[in-house]
């Protein structure tokens, strides 16, 4: 059922936290989120501005520019007297280079938000794009952007979610001197139903929003075009189950009672936050977000998330295991292997938890192991010659005790992953019997390669499932 999403329901902050650190979540950026300054102090929605300008620019009166769909009604009346629609795009676009409007702070604030590697985008303009080069490069034009039309019908690469750049994927159309963009309510008519044609349908942009938690921020459809909208995105039935949200945070729709009843009714997995707008939104997540992954400091070479490893010499810190998150267990000479295969891991959107305290054990150390080993995810066990040398260990510990928790799951459901970093062989290896019963990765020096990163996503996503009761 639909809920109301409040500042005090911390599960569900919870919850998009965990999916945002996954990269499981895909931000859909509207035109509520674009302002301009005002001439008084204040600001503007930036379409109206330019809904006004190009009413002045074809010689008509201004009037009708004040709602969401100003550029739709203005096109119109020039249409209706007579002017022809191609003449008005390359207007909008000479209108946008004398504006010259900056990087509404909002932008900026999702920018940051460094969890976010693929957006969309439902604007015709570069003020996402700009956002992000902005805040992650420096200003330097690094942001991959990529734009849908019917008439040239790009699609997101399959990598996309992986890539170190940041990807913006304007769905209805970039800002250019031709037709190759919405203005209109005609155009949106367009665009969504080459969308769905079988020749023009972007493919890997629609799986990714199938299998992805989406955030629809500020993107002012209307009740007709966030139910189709919804449904193509999620490409079934609303009313069936599923685990992926969506969660709607726009001031427009949230204040329309029948969309709100349909899918209160209708969509088992939306949720509308209906305490402010799209920006209030943002700020609340911006703000939890930096308290749940702490931003580097700048020229930082870690991921987000990421703490450096301990220095034996350095007091001990234990750190606390979130609940499904991947164990690493391995001997302390093989520190700098395992720390890379950890930051491929971490850099995919997963927990991951390992023992950087190197030194001996300690009650209170063994009960939090004992607790990690019971609520992990999937068990990683890093072999070597380092592991085959040494017949004691604390690592052999934590092997035991997950040979232990596996005879209590399913032979079916993968659980200790065994990972080899030299040549040592699987067969005669010093470790326990349930580690030969699975096959072994081998990952040299600790580079994870893109097939086992992608195998330990799904798995990790197939655990919260089961958690779930979804699988």
């Amino acid at each position: 059922m639909l809920q109301p999403v409040t500042a005090s329901q911390e599960f569900f902050w919870d919850d998009l936290l965990e999916y945002i650190g996954e990269r499981r979540v895909i931000p859909i950026v509207g035109a509520e989120l674009l302002t301009v300054a005002d001439g008084t102090g204040g600001e503007a929605p930036l379409l109206r501005v330019l809904a006004t300008r190009l009413a002045e620019r074809l010689r008509m009166p201004p009037e009708d520019c004040t709602g969401d769909d100003a550029l739709h009604q203005v096109v119109s009346r020039y249409v209706q007297r007579g002017g022809r629609r191609e003449e008005v795009y390359p207007r909008i676009r000479t209108l946008m280079k004398e504006l010259a409007p900056t990087v509404p702070p909002i932008l900026r604030e999702l920018a940051r938000i460094r969890h976010f590697n693929v957006f969309v985008t439902t604007t015709f303009d570069s003020l996402l794009a700009q956002a992000l080069d902005e805040e992650r490069h420096g200003g330097d034009a690094h942001t991959v952007s990529l734009a849908y039309s019917p008439s040239h019908n790009q699609d997101l690469p399959a990598d996309a979610r992986r890539r170190d750049l940041p990807t913006v994927f304007h769905l209805l159309g970039r800002l250019s001197a031709s037709p190759d963009y919405v203005i209109t309510e005609e155009d949106t008519l367009e665009f969504f139903t080459s969308i769905q044609s079988e020749s023009k349908r972007p493919n890997v942009l629609l799986d990714e929003l199938k299998s992805s938690h989406l955030l629809l921020l500020g993107n002012t459809f209307p009740d007709w075009l966030a139910r189709f909208f919804i449904r193509i995105a999620k490409s079934g039935r609303l009313s069936l189950q599923r685990e992926e949200l969506e969660i709607i945070a726009d001031r427009s729709m949230a204040r329309d009672p029948k969309l709100v009843l349909f899918l209160k009714n209708f969509s088992y997995r939306t949720q509308i936050f209906e305490q402010g707008n799209a920006t209030d939104f943002i700020r609340e997540l911006s703000t939890r977000y930096l308290e749940r992954f702490p931003a580097q400091p700048a020229g930082s070479a870690n991921p987000v998330g990421l703490v450096p490893a301990t220095p034996k010499s350095e007091a001990v810190v234990i750190e606390d295991m979130k609940p499904g998150a991947v164990f690493l267990s391995y001997a302390s000479q093989d520190v700098e292997a395992v720390q890379k295969l950890r930051d491929a891991l971490v850099a995919a959107g997963l927990d991951v938890w390992f023992d950087r305290r190197l030194l001996g054990s300690g009650d209170d150390f063994d009960q939090q192991i004992k607790r990690n080993i019971r609520t992990c995810a999937l068990f990683l066990p890093v072999i070597s010659a380092n592991t085959q040398a040494r017949h004691e260990g604390y690592f052999r510990l934590e092997w035991s005790l997950a040979a232990e928790r596996a005879k209590l799951i399913a032979e079916t459901i993968p659980f200790i992953l065994p990972i080899a970093l030299d040549g040592v062989p699987d067969q005669g290896a010093l470790v326990p019997e349930r580690f030969l019963q699975v096959q072994w990765t081998r990952l040299p020096g600790g580079g994870a390669t893109p097939e086992f990163i992608e195998r330990m996503v799904r798995l990790v996503r197939d655990f919260r499932k089961r958690e779930r009761g979804l699988l």
